[in-house]
């Protein structure tokens, strides 16, 4: 039902703010209020622009490293030089370096702070993998400096700690020697991001080897020494170096490796390195190296030899590698802007047909848009390798999930989840290993940012690629849900509740929506790419991105940054009431037409429809003389005075006032409600009554006083049929049935009988 708006001449609201004190609770409580005691203060080292100040420094390990696998007995045995540069202007008395294999150490404290109850072991498999005990961690059989002389060190776990006789002045560098050995974990019966797999089919091992030699720990501006524990969900800070690395494998065995492979001609077959110098100059397609037929013969052998392969890197944070005699290889050449990047698989017969039709092409697609949105890929190649279990990224080098049928046939799952994972691992060069950021501390600056582009690269992959993460609408279930249970994006990777949604999907959803909603694409993707070029091999911090987002845009979106990462916050924006009005004309023939058809059009009172029925005559119809003027007049007809009166109020208007009075246009107060606690901006459709509609976008500092209850005021030319806020899903709303007037009621199924699950995929089905 409308109102009229009955003052004619004009009509405004007026604001009228109290001058007298002001609690400070509420000041501290706003919503929009900066981010200062949040973020640290700017220095010469990280400016408040986002960006490295005019001393930023950051330091720099080398490493020449021999390593060899043993086959039979699945362990490594290594040894190292790691040549460390201090160019802080600190001096270091001692060094620290990360043991992260000791996590599986039989006296880790990853096992003891498990949290378990009987419940959790309610099959007999799970109570052996209780019991099942497995000596893991490093055996450091010497440290010595480089004039052989043993070095005083200590290991705390999962961290070592090397104390110098002098301490390392700015500038100096150091090099020592390290010796040690550790047994491989089997991925498949104890987890594991890297490890190796066992194939009883044909008694071979399929080795994805990380952390495998200990490593240097980040120091600087921020943290000091980043020597947090691991305890098996916090990643790496490691700095940036150049590798040498030289891994002797039994003969048979192909290995691939972060880096280029220096020594072809000894480990590669003649016919091996044809292939591969034609393939680099074949943009076209993938071409195989290794074909299936080779790999499983291959399989049959048992070398008694060993071959050394030999590989270098420059510039890069870590370094992986994967070994066994049953890879197939495929490679294909791929333009990034300037320079050619080999794009490759390696994979086991297990991993076709899906892997030579689609790893390296997803490996290729995925370096040219994660370039477009952040630099140009920088290395010379990029890996995707098999493994049966978790996907795990290093640089150039990932190894990835996705496994079909023993018959070849495979779910739409698996295929979309084998190219998700390559897109996700392959997507990580960028982050962290390239934008090294701190996994150890904030697991959502590399997973979220990362899924964010993984969503952008999979939508590009294939129009309604069924994307897992990304969209808005995807979080909201989550968000929505036990507060008890949910941790603040801004929480310690160690620390935080349901991992998954909280360090992958609602920082991507976040970024997501920032590009669609709130800053656009056109700026948020400048911003994006300006924070990537800033800090591509560099250590950035979250007030890094935060303020480099803000800086590249002009967009202040502190009120976004507090509510969708520091908060638990989530997205209820209801839509209270909507008020409709009209201008009052002041023409008697409009306005008392208008007044009557609302009386007629008026619900009816059941006592007057009885009363109605139930009386004969009234004492004034059984009496007529008592009528008067008032039970005479019809209260709608035109006087003479009421003519009069507008005639003379027209003489007062401006000819833009009369015509703004017979416009005829629709006012609507709308009246919305923040439930969640999450303040966004205002999406709101209109639809009139020709089936047309309007789309007004409001920005969210509409609740920047109000932070809880805002209203609105829309005109149109035309009837408003219904409101509907957030109708393209672009906020997480968590609860849509109060975001529509009039409200909808959501038709839904009633599932009367239990669906079976399929013990067939639709490509096995397809041959029934």
């Amino acid at each position: 039902m409308r109102n009229i708006i009955t003052v004619v001449l004009a009509f405004s609201t007026l604001f009228v703010f109290g001058q007298g004190h002001v609690n400070p609770e509420n000041i501290n409580k706003n919503k929009f209020r900066q981010l200062k005691q949040e973020l640290p203060t700017p220095n010469v080292y990280r400016t408040a622009a986002g960006a490295p100040g005019h001393e930023y420094y950051q330091q720099r390990a080398n490493y020449k490293i021999e390593i060899e696998l043993n086959d039979e007995k699945q362990s490594i045995e290594g040894k190292e030089r790691i040549t460390y540069e201090n160019n802080s202007p600190d001096q270091l008395e001692y060094l620290w370096l990360q043991l992260d294999q000791n996590v599986r150490a039989m006296d880790s404290d990853s096992k003891l702070i498990r949290v378990e109850r009987m419940e959790d072991f309610n099959t007999l498999s799970k109570v052996h993998k209780k019991m099942f005990e497995f000596d893991g961690g490093y055996k450091i059989e010497s440290i010595k400096a480089t004039n052989g002389e043993d070095m005083e060190y200590a290991i705390n776990k999962t961290m070592l700690r090397i104390d110098l006789e002098e301490p390392l002045q700015p500038g100096k560098t150091i090099s020592f020697d390290l010796k040690w050995w550790y047994n491989i974990n089997d991925r498949m019966k104890i987890g594991g991001r890297a490890g190796y797999e066992y194939f009883p089919e044909d008694d071979n091992y399929l080795y994805t080897i990380a952390k495998f030699f200990p490593r240097m720990c980040v120091y600087n501006d921020v943290e000091g020494w980043q020597n947090k524990q691991f305890l098996g969900r916090g990643e790496f800070s490691l700095p940036f170096g150049d590798y040498d690395v030289k891994i002797k494998v039994p003969s048979d065995h192909v290995v691939t490796a972060t880096g280029v492979l220096q020594n072809e001609s000894q480990v590669l077959s003649s016919k091996q390195r044809e292939r591969l110098a034609k393939a680099k100059e074949d943009f076209s397609k993938p071409t195989l190296i290794i074909t299936q037929d080779e790999a499983t013969e291959n399989e049959k052998s048992r070398a008694k030899s060993k071959k050394t392969w030999h590989f270098e890197a420059e510039n890069v944070r870590d370094f992986a590698f994967a070994s066994s005699r049953k890879f197939i290889w495929d490679v294909m050449p791929v333009k990034i802007e300037d320079k050619t990047v080999l794009a490759m698989s390696l994979y086991p017969k297990e991993g076709n047909p899906l892997w030579e039709q689609y790893s390296t092409e997803v490996v290729a697609h995925t370096l040219e848009v994660y370039s477009d949105h952040t630099i140009p890929y920088p290395y010379p190649v990029a890996i995707s390798v098999h493994a049966a279990s978790i996907g795990m990224e290093y640089p150039m080098i990932c190894f990835n999930f996705g496994r079909p049928e023993k018959d070849g046939t495979y779910s739409p799952r698996v295929k979309y989840g084998m190219m998700s994972v390559i897109i996700h691992e392959v997507g990580h060069n960028f982050f962290p290993m390239i934008i090294n950021s701190d996994e150890r501390q904030w697991t959502w600056m590399d997973e979220g940012l990362n899924t964010f582009l993984q969503y952008v690269a999979e939508q590009k992959w294939e129009r309604n690629y069924p994307s897992r993460r990304g969209p808005a609408y995807m979080i909201s279930d989550y968000m929505g849900g036990d507060k008890e249970f949910i941790s603040p994006i801004m929480t310690n990777s160690e620390s935080i509740w349901q991992f998954g949604d909280n360090a992958y999907g609602k920082p991507a959803t976040a970024l997501n929506i920032l590009r669609e909603t709130i800053m656009g694409r056109e700026l948020f993707d400048y911003a994006f790419k300006v924070y990537a070029t800033r800090w591509a091999f560099k250590h950035p911090t979250p007030a890094d991105f935060f303020r480099t987002m803000e800086d590249a845009s002009g967009v202040d979106l502190d009120w976004f940054w507090r509510g969708w990462f520091y908060s638990t916050d989530h997205v209820d924006i209801s839509m209270t009431d909507v008020k409709w009005f009209q201008l009052n004309t002041g023409d008697p023939s409009i306005e008392k037409q208008w007044m009557k058809e609302q009386k007629e059009s008026k619900s009816q009172f059941i006592g007057d429809i009885r009363n109605n029925a139930d009386t004969n005559k009234t004492r004034l119809e059984r009496k007529p003389e008592l009528s008067d003027y008032y039970n005479e007049k019809d209260e709608y007809a035109i006087e003479p005075a009421d003519r009069q009166d507008f005639d003379a109020l027209q003489k007062n208007l401006s000819q833009k006032d009369i015509d703004l009075l017979n416009s005829g246009l629709h006012f609507y107060e709308l009246n919305f409600e923040n439930k969640g606690g999450l303040v966004m901006p205002l999406i709101i459709q209109a639809k009139f009554v020709d089936g047309t509609d309007k789309v007004i976008r409001i920005p969210a500092e509409i609740w920047r006083r109000h932070n809880y209850k805002t209203s609105k005021v829309l005109y149109f030319e035309k009837e408003v049929v219904g409101f509907t806020l957030d109708p393209f899903l672009e906020t997480a709303d968590t609860d849509l049935s109060n975001n529509s007037w009039p409200r909808k009621v959501e038709p839904t199924r009633f599932r009367l009988f239990q669906e079976q699950k399929m013990k067939e995929n639709p490509m096995q089905r397809s041959k029934r």
